[in-house]
């Protein structure tokens, strides 16, 4: 488990279950309906926080136990590698050895190395871990020069398009009708796409998406392999639903063949990912795909305060679109806790010293570093916060920089367990020690120069002294659930974990964006950042786009149990224009704002069951995705230029006049010095975005349509110069 999680690194139960039944206590009603519903297609709609793990863990785990299910027979799947390890070594407490739970990709490589020979024959082709050098290389081949930022931005199409298997050629279309924002022309991607998918042949390697893509095309083209999949799985679990791709859907649609011993557990609430191709439609529509389906919701939520619960409650009662009219009534099974707090600052330095003094004050108080989470959304935004907790003494970790296993500390005290599990009768450190974690301390302090006690200060030396110590901690943790754990059992956990990417505790605040914090729970969280522009997103524009920010908000939310506290700045640096308010998404339930009328309650938790013989082609089809509108008029837009305004061309502007002539005169100078045509500095409609938003900073210059991180680089300067009033040398004069 992670530092984010509140149980320990190996859940601490007495002995393994000694019957099916037993397996069962302890389990809500609406659990235990999950448990013991083995057979037809299940879906299970969870809250967050309702012990959705628990209870298809405990599902797997009655299956084998009463004998219902064959171990090898059964395949969990997740999105994750952390909540795949975390899966099995719930089932291993459970008595339920043997279950393959993973991955969709690590469940389809394994099967595509095996198959590869037979199908296509030699072996499969290199996998690549990132695809990013690979684009650099086939836009180099075309002549294009592609900046970091726009590199970064066009590997996220190309995966996209393979995730929607959406070819080359259909880029352009597809794009426009999702509704993306292309980094680049449309037909220009396409190009580079088509190109990157060439250099990949020739240099005979795959990435990523294609373990998936493969994987379909030989279940599909060979039905003898097919049949031979079908007949080792026939029982399957999928978590996290709501965030399937329609590749990830198709893959699983051809392991189950026309059988459908299928659980599915998800949240369309908490569907955050759908700029990579992820959809909670597979969810939604099950009931139609599957008319016998038992519908199963959870509801009780054991992780957050009544307090807590009631705002996330809040939030989802504003909402709309499909995934709200499907939404969960949470219900807290918790003590009561500290209402939510709200703080507004002067500037985005004074919030995060803010919270970083709120911070030391709860590790003073005896709240573990490891228990508390500063939360943001984009992460950009974490430098301020870093440099913060270090002025204030707080040992912090940043998810989603080096991973635990590749660090040169991790990596070499791995090295010198390994050599002690298998020489240790000869290491005169080891005579004294006989139990696994006074071992692991011996062998660490000597190889690895770990101290009981922590160095004075932050930086390098005390960020590798947690690492150890995270190690030391993982070995208290395996010799209490494993009585007579070896040196040798916990060099082998190690491996299972590196190769899963499982890391263990590492004691510090966790800095993460709203994204990488989903699936982890702490007992404080600071939501920081919480202001228009940045949550809602700036780009976020249509309504579902809108909607999907405010499941970004209801995700960071719901990962407090016990204090949470919210926060924004009216301003991004000291002495800057107040021009930022509290997010939209806060009206009606922070204290002195207006209650807005919100939508009736949710559903409840219980249990639905499926009629048999239902026609599913009979079930309607969704509606279409919801359009834009002007945010004067509320018309719809489908102009492309008024879209980027976000108002129709006719409706009364904000903008500022004299800057926007300012900006034109300024754009001619930098036309004719470069001898291209106007338009190819910055359109007419991207300068009047600009005048009407008149940004102060990058950031918010950088979130216009139009600037993309090429331009910014070339103009920001000078456009920010121009938005602040000052005057450039060799600007023309305007009247």
């Amino acid at each position: 488990m992670t530092a984010a999680t509140h149980s320990p690194l190996f859940p601490q139960v007495p002995a393994v279950p000694d019957s099916a039944d037993a397996v069962l206590e302890g389990l809500d009603p609406e659990q235990r309906e999950v448990a013991t519903t083995l057979r037809g297609p299940v879906c299970v709609l969870a809250g967050a926080g309702t012990g959705k793990t628990r209870a298809i863990t405990h599902r797997i785990a009655y299956g084998v136990r009463s004998g219902i299910l064959q171990p090898a027979s059964v395949l969990a799947v997740t999105f994750t590698n952390r909540a795949a390890g975390e899966m099995r070594g719930r089932l291993r407490q459970l008595g339920a050895q043997g279950v393959q739970a993973r991955t969709f990709h690590s469940a389809a490589l394994r099967q595509l190395q095996y198959f590869w020979p037979k199908a296509v024959g030699g072996s499969l082709p290199r996998l690549v871990d990132r695809k990013i050098q690979l684009v650099a290389d086939a836009a180099a081949g075309l002549g294009t020069r592609l900046d970091r930022g726009e590199l970064r931005d066009v590997t996220g199409e190309i995966e996209w398009c393979k995730v929607t298997q959406t070819i080359p050629a259909d880029y352009p279309y597809a794009a426009a009708k999702a509704g993306r924002e292309a980094p680049r022309d449309p037909t220009e991607i396409a190009h580079l796409y088509a190109a990157y998918e060439d250099l990949k042949r020739d240099r005979a390697v795959i990435d990523f998406e294609d373990v998936l893509l493969l994987t379909v095309a030989v279940l599909q083209d060979r039905q003898d392999i097919a049949e031979q999949v079908r007949a080792q799985y026939q029982h399957f679990v999928v978590d996290e639903y709501q965030d399937v791709s329609p590749l990830q859907q198709r893959l699983l649609d051809l392991w189950l063949g026309d059988r459908d011993d299928l659980c599915v557990v998800g949240d369309a609430s908490q569907t955050i990912y759908s700029f990579t191709g992820a959809t909670p439609d597979h969810l939604l529509d099950f009931r139609a795909r599957h008319p016998g389906a038992t519908v199963v919701k959870l509801v009780r939520d054991y992780r957050s305060t009544p307090q807590v619960v009631r705002l996330a409650n809040g939030l989802l009662a504003q909402a709309h679109g499909r995934a709200a009219d499907h939404r969960l009534e949470l219900v807290s099974q918790r003590p009561s806790g500290p209402e939510p707090g709200y703080t507004e600052y002067t500037d985005e330095p004074a919030e995060a010293e803010g919270a970083a003094r709120r911070i030391r004050e709860l590790i003073d108080a005896g709240v573990p570093a490891a228990e508390i989470a500063v939360l943001f959304r984009t992460n950009s935004q974490s430098e301020t916060y870093e440099q913060a907790l270090a002025d204030a003494g707080v040992p912090y970790q940043l998810r989603g920089a080096e991973r635990f296993f590749d660090r040169p500390e991790v990596r070499k005290a791995g090295l010198a367990l390994r050599g002690a599990a298998r020489f240790g009768g000869n290491d005169s450190r080891l005579d004294d020690v006989v139990d696994l974690p006074s071992q692991v301390r011996a062998v660490l302090s000597g190889e690895g120069g770990w101290t009981i006690q922590p160095p004075a200060g932050s930086g390098a030396v005390r960020e590798r002294w947690e690492s150890l110590t995270a190690l030391v901690n993982l070995a208290q943790d395996l010799a209490a659930a494993r009585l007579g754990a070896t040196l040798a059992d916990f060099v082998a956990e190690l491996d299972e974990r590196a190769a899963a990417q499982h890391a263990p505790t590492v004691q510090g605040v966790t800095l993460a964006s709203l994204h990488a914090a989903k699936g982890l729970e702490w007992d404080a969280v600071f939501l920081v950042g919480v202001a228009e522009g940045m949550l809602p997103i700036t780009y976020a524009r249509t309504d579902e786009q809108i909607e999907e920010e405010r499941r970004l908000l209801y995700v960071g939310v719901t990962r407090a149990r016990e204090r949470l506290h919210v926060s924004w700045s009216l301003s991004r640096s000291p002495g800057g224009r107040h021009n930022r308010r509290p997010s939209r998404f806060l009206d009606g339930l922070r204290p002195g704002t207006t209650p807005t009328v919100g939508r009736s309650a949710g559903s409840v938790g219980g249990v639905e069951r499926g009629i048999r013989g239902v026609d599913a082609t009979a079930v309607p089809r969704r509606a279409q995705r919801t359009p834009a509108r002007c945010r004067v008029c509320g018309r719809t837009l489908t102009d492309a230029g008024e879209m980027k305004l976000m108002r129709c061309e006719d409706c009364p502007s904000d903008m500022d006049e004299g800057l926007y002539e300012r900006l034109r005169a300024w754009r001619a100078v930098q036309a004719a010095n470069s001898g291209q045509p106007d338009f190819c500095v910055f359109t007419d409609r991207t300068l009047m975005a600009i005048a009407e938003n008149r940004p102060d900073s990058p950031a918010e210059l950088s979130r216009i349509p139009g600037v993309l991180s090429r331009k910014l680089r070339s103009y920001g300067a000078e456009v920010l110069a121009i938005c602040a009033g000052q005057e450039l040398d060799g600007e023309i004069a305007v009247d």
